[in-house]
């Protein structure tokens, strides 16, 4: 049981959600000074973002009606000035997570075309 204590529990709710026919897309974006962390001298994404993410498109996963539907989730950085920046996309439990950055230090029109860019890839919109 509970024990009544439900108010303790934090409220999982994404950044973003975005959904086209089928597909759903959950993005959650982030900011840190360094985007990668380094374990054992290896480049790493934040894993508490990485477990974050795959939690998110989990539960959405359980929680849609239709077991056909497809959950993809995405960690958006923004763009800093390491020379290693994440752009990559993995399958982890059946579901598509990609980890790209965004430029935020550009014109809103160029923002808006980039983000524009990811989402249209992912729904094949043209």
């Amino acid at each position: 049981t509970d024990d009544g204590m439900t108010s303790m529990l934090p409220t999982m709710k994404s950044d973003i959600m975005l959904s086209y026919k089928d597909k759903y897309l959950i993005i959650d974006a982030k900011y840190y000074t360094k985007t990668i962390q380094n374990y054992y001298d290896t480049p790493k994404v934040h894993s508490a973002n990485m477990y974050q993410i795959f939690t998110y498109v989990k539960n959405y996963q359980m929680s849609v009606a239709n077991p056909s539907s497809q959950v993809t989730g995405m960690l958006l950085y923004a763009k800093t000035d390491e020379k290693i920046l994440p752009n990559a996309t993995f399958l982890l439990g059946g579901n598509a997570i990609s980890v790209k950055t965004l430029d935020l230090n550009c014109e809103f029109e160029d923002i808006e075309k980039e983000l524009k860019k990811h989402v249209f890839e992912y729904f094949d919109i043209e």
